[in-house]
């Protein structure tokens, strides 16, 4: 799991409430979101996307400026915005379960990969 942190100049767009936002440090990144709310959420998504692709062709991301040199325009604010890039391939891994267990799960129809997937999430908070 590899962590990202980088500034993102947001620019509200005065007609509609919609924001643009651009990562001065990595070229070509742009987004928009409707309002804030989806601006933020649009941000460290497309961050993520751009980290995962970077990650998958073992490119190196530029250094991350520091905040307090990011420059912006009249309507404009800076923020940082993070992501994560969490490793999603699958392992195949050996657990014990009683036999009537397997059973049940068998019977009910469910993948015990899901729900075992599911149960550790919870457990470990990352739901």
């Amino acid at each position: 799991m590899n962590e990202y942190i980088y500034p993102a100049v947001f620019h509200l767009n005065e007609e509609d409430g919609s924001y643009t936002i651009r990562f001065p440090d990595l070229p070509s990144c742009i987004t928009e979101g409707k309002d804030l709310a989806n601006a933020l959420y649009m941000a460290q998504d497309l961050l993520t996307q751009w980290a995962a692709y970077c990650e998958s062709r073992k490119e190196p991301l530029p250094p991350a400026s520091k905040l307090e040199n990011v420059a912006c325009e009249q309507g404009e604010f800076v923020n940082l915005v993070r992501a994560v890039v969490r490793d999603d391939r699958a392992v195949r891994r050996t657990v014990s379960l009683p036999k009537w267990l397997d059973e049940q799960v068998a019977a009910a129809g469910l993948s015990l990969s899901r729900v075992l997937q599911d149960a550790l999430k919870e457990r470990l908070n990352l739901t």
